[in-house]
């Protein structure tokens, strides 16, 4: 008898557990999280568990696209976004990483064209991903004060341009007046850029801002308040930190709980 409110005890823990953690990433220094694999009455969850969901117009969840999970988002016209209301974390870090799954749908329009915006008082560059307003695809990663960052750069760096139909993992660290731009977890522009960025209340914005959005497919978004290592860049590109889904967990908790009764 005895032994078995133990084994009940364990399994309500592991079903708890299993509950509250089911599509959480958590790491030091994460933020925000989306996977993009699904979406709810316009709203994408923020999947560190800290609220900061995001609000969906015109982009739509894609299911033939994927590179983890089941889904990415689809920004196929100027006006697709996906907002973030000001938090506090987003309105202080200085250094800063953004890394993501990228595949662009189209060449660019020659216009820049919006990626991600992170804005402060008087700024959109803290960080401003753009695509550059030139022919072929480039990517313009910029830090005001100064507007100090990445020009126009490619897969290989500067000059090198993108291909459509291809996913890319892009990921952008700042550290203290450092900037390092990773294309595939390899580090292809190295900039100075300001040591004390604009920082202050604002959105930050997925597609649309006061520029139309580029139009791509965007999948598995980290974003950090610290700047991370090269293995670390690599351990994301590679889905080191992806949910476990609570099926697996749950086969190998029941498992381990079976070898301790017996």
């Amino acid at each position: 008898m005895r032994s078995m409110i133990y084994l009940l005890t364990v399994v309500l823990l592991i079903f708890g557990g299993v509950l509250t953690t089911h599509g959480q990433v958590q790491d030091d220094g994460l933020i925000l999280y989306f996977s993009f694999d699904s979406e709810k009455g316009g709203t994408i969850k923020d999947q560190t568990g800290g609220g900061n969901d995001g609000t969906v117009e015109e982009a739509e969840i894609a299911t033939d696209e994927v590179v983890h999970g089941t889904g990415s988002m689809l920004f196929d016209n100027a006006n697709a976004s996906v907002t973030v209301d000001s938090f506090k974390a987003l309105e202080e870090y200085q250094d800063n990483s953004y890394l993501f799954w990228l595949q662009f749908t189209e060449e660019n329009s020659g216009a820049w064209q919006q990626i991600i915006a992170k804005k402060a008082p008087g700024t959109d560059r803290v960080p401003g991903i753009w695509t550059c307003n030139r022919v072929p695809l480039h990517i313009h990663y910029r830090f005001d004060p100064g507007n100090g960052g990445s020009l126009c750069v490619g897969p290989k760096g500067e000059g090198d341009a993108f291909e459509t139909d291809k996913w890319y993992h892009v990921a952008g660290v700042k550290e203290g007046g450092n900037f390092k731009f990773y294309m595939d977890g390899k580090v292809v522009d190295d900039q100075n850029v300001p040591e004390k960025h604009t920082q202050g209340v604002s959105e930050l914005f997925i597609g649309k801002t006061n520029y139309g959005s580029a139009l791509f497919y965007i999948d598995e978004l980290y974003i950090y308040d610290r700047a991370l290592s090269a293995d670390e860049v690599s351990g994301v590109m590679g889905g080191k930190l992806l949910p476990v889904e609570p099926n697996d967990k749950l086969t190998t908790t029941w498992g381990q709980v079976k070898v301790r009764r017996d």
